[in-house]
């Protein structure tokens, strides 16, 4: 197990993602030495349904997420 800051993570995330993908081993990411998320590669061959099994189908996505979100902030003025 690999554990990383966000500081860190932030800096080296593709170099992480690599090793992550060659090593098989999970990322713990900290704040202050405090664990805050997990990361942990996803095996070779599972499909999308099988990968997410225990949360598919539970979230529901209302608009589409590559929408410009301009309107909810009104128009930037300097």
């Amino acid at each position: 197990m690999i554990t990383i800051s966000k500081g860190k993570l932030k800096a080296h995330l593709l170099e992480i993602l690599r090793e992550l993908e060659q090593s098989g081993e999970e990322v713990i990411v900290t704040d202050r030495n405090r664990p805050v998320a997990r990361i942990t590669p996803i095996r070779n061959g599972l499909t999308i349904e099988e990968a997410f099994a225990d949360v598919y189908g539970q979230m529901v996505v209302i608009e589409d997420l590559d929408a410009p979100t301009i309107e909810e902030w009104g128009e930037l003025t300097p």
